[in-house]
């Protein structure tokens, strides 16, 4: 007999190119304004900012390759993203030592209520309900770090029904994948399991029930994700 008082709920657990095993989700974390034409597209200056990242919940994370238009809200923006997933982690790991703890990488999107996650930010208040909705964080399979190593250039490019929308490169992301992991563990104890959204390019806009998004990082190939 159970133990528990509910069912366990179920354990988002994502797929891997080339096995039939599956990558567990423990925790998500997402770093914001990490391109520099993006923090100055939402009216920032990235040289005098540090880091400072926010969460979605593990099981915003979506496979199915269908975005459901979320309620509440009027204007959806996609934000490519490269996930990063850990197979390991601690606390206060080193820049130099942090890919150790790196599983692999996949394409990912931060799809956003942008017109609440704005009303937020003029309260000063958290931005969970424009960020942390249902299936709002789409995301492909994982490339193993043995397929692809840690890719740190490569172009990121987001179309929506064919028309180039984001369009940046790896390398130009202000926080690198290893000082994200090391600046996140001097606050948080990371683990195997967790995953990092790794920030967009400029170019972020709205999606309408109908639209198709493709989502490609070199060298991680493409995906594409229907608005329904």
């Amino acid at each position: 007999m159970s133990k528990h008082v509910i069912e366990v709920p179920p354990t988002v657990a994502l797929s891997i190119i080339g096995s039939d095993k599956t990558f567990p989700v423990r925790r998500v974390y997402c770093i914001g304004r990490n391109y520099a034409a993006h923090a100055i597209e939402m009216g920032h200056d990235p040289d005098r900012e540090p880091p400072f990242f926010f969460q979605k919940n593990p099981n915003n994370l979506d496979i199915s390759g269908e975005f459901p238009y979320p309620p509440k809200t009027a204007d959806v923006h996609h934000e490519i993203e490269m996930a990063v997933m850990l197979k390991s982690g601690g606390i206060n790991i080193s820049v130099d030592n942090a890919l150790d703890h790196v599983f692999g990488y996949a394409l990912s999107l931060d799809m956003t209520r942008r017109d609440l996650q704005g009303e937020q930010k003029k309260m000063g208040r958290p931005w969970e309900i424009g960020k942390a909705f249902e299936r709002s964080a789409p995301v492909g399979p994982i490339h193993r770090v043995s397929d692809v190593g840690h890719p740190d250039q490569g172009r990121v490019e987001l179309k929506v029904n064919g028309d180039v929308r984001q369009e940046g490169d790896l390398n130009q992301m202000i926080w690198k994948v290893p000082e994200m992991i090391s600046y996140l563990s001097d606050y948080f104890e990371l683990a195997a399991g967790d995953v990092i959204l790794s920030g967009t390019p400029a170019g972020v806009g709205p999606v309408v029930r109908g639209d198709s998004m493709d989502v490609t990082i070199e060298p991680l190939g493409s995906m594409t994700i229907s608005v329904v």
